[in-house]
């Protein structure tokens, strides 16, 4: 029985020794895990330097909740993009976005967000009164669409621009708000102006966040 005993009382330590340090080691892993969702949040765009699509949501959820109905949700998706490429060259194309990034930048300045949401399109969110919305969208897209230098020579790019107000939505989600932007941006698509979502914009179908059924499009909405 004693040599039971002295048998068992080992493994008990044993035991209790793992468990000890399985508790740490779960903490850690726990730590770890957080650790690397902070950093892809906080991850940006190694082109243009904006955020990414994760850190660019995590930002713009933020502000929507700080800034409620004064809030704007801005979407932006530059014109012939490929044919930049195509004709001048991919540093050509690189230029241009980093250049618009920019400009979205500095237009959405300290109280607001830019991201990169991949290729050419680009979102932001930033704080301005309904009484300015109109002027400060036209603000923008004179800004995007002065022609960018690449070697000394100018190249002409325009832009498309969506935005998306919870005032007039009725809504501070940050997936409908860019969705009906996206909505009013392809509503306004080579018209030379920035449309502000009206609520039948948020009833187009979408596909992945992009509008549905237009003739030409793939499933991102993009012209073939």
């Amino acid at each position: 029985m004693a040599s039971t005993a002295r048998l068992q009382a080992p493994f008990g330590q044993s035991a209790l020794l793992i468990t000890t340090l399985a508790i740490p080691l779960t903490g850690w892993t726990v730590h770890a895990v957080s650790l690397h969702r902070q950093l892809a949040a906080a991850r940006r765009d190694p082109l243009t330097g904006l955020l990414g699509r994760d850190g660019y949501t995590t930002k713009a959820q933020q502000l929507l909740r700080r800034h409620g109905d004064s809030a704007l949700v801005v979407l932006v998706d530059v014109d012939h993009f490929k044919q930049i490429n195509d004709t001048r060259g991919h540093a050509a194309g690189d230029r241009v976005l980093a250049v618009i990034a920019r400009r979205l930048t500095a237009w959405a300045g300290n109280r607001g967000a830019a991201g990169r949401l991949g290729g050419d399109e680009f979102a932001a969110v930033t704080r301005i009164s309904p009484a300015r919305r109109e002027l400060r969208l036209a603000q923008l897209t004179a800004l995007l669409t002065q022609p960018v230098h690449v070697d000394g020579a100018p190249v002409d790019v325009t832009a498309s621009i969506g935005a998306a107000s919870p005032d007039i939505l009725r809504t501070r989600d940050l997936a409908l708000l860019q969705r009906t932007a996206d909505a009013a941006m392809y509503a306004g698509k080579h018209t030379g102006r920035a449309v502000l979502a009206e609520p039948q914009h948020a009833t187009v179908p979408s596909v992945n966040g992009r509008r549905a059924g237009r003739p030409g499009t793939n499933s991102l909405g993009r012209t073939a």
